[in-house]
């Protein structure tokens, strides 16, 4: 594929993405406010925009096999972790920026995990054994089990936990 289709499929990925979160957000902000039906419009048009995004992915050969895609992750989550949120708390913390330190802080400290899980299921990529994924909604840890009675991370208590079917 020539360069500048690479570019812009990476592009449009970033805004499509972008635009199905967005319309979780809002549909998730009509919810609250009392308009279902407003509510059922965005959480539809994030499902188009995932479509979109997931069409990107495929077309730029980004989706391998499981092996390859799980070493992929632990390398995304690695880099994250160690050089990008690095950066993002220190450029937050010279412009006084508390809050944006502190998420990208968690953020960090939460892609340490991430990458820890990704690495033991790497390990033990053939194991029959069947984990219990819990996500911290607040912060995005992720626990192999029963949520605990606090996350560790943001201090969340468990019933802030979504279990993944």
């Amino acid at each position: 594929m020539e360069e500048k289709t690479q570019a812009n499929l990476k592009l449009a990925f970033q805004g499509e993405s972008e635009a199905h979160f967005r319309n979780r957000a809002f549909a998730e902000q009509a919810e609250k406010e009392g308009l279902p039906q407003i509510a059922k419009l965005f959480r539809a048009m994030a499902e188009a925009e995932a479509v979109h995004s997931f069409n990107i992915l495929r077309l730029r050969g980004i989706v391998k096999d499981t092996e390859a895609n799980l070493e992929r992750a632990f390398g995304t989550e690695s880099f994250a972790m160690g050089t990008a949120y690095p950066k993002l708390i220190k450029e937050a913390e010279e412009e006084g920026e508390r809050t944006a330190a502190l998420i990208f802080s968690r953020s960090r400290d939460v892609e340490e995990m991430h990458a820890t899980l990704y690495k033991k299921v790497i390990n033990d990529m053939f194991s029959e054994r069947e984990p219990e994924y819990q996500v911290c909604t607040v912060c995005g840890y992720i626990t192999d089990g029963p949520a605990p009675d606090q996350c560790p991370i943001c201090q969340a208590p468990s019933d802030k936990f979504k279990k993944i079917e």
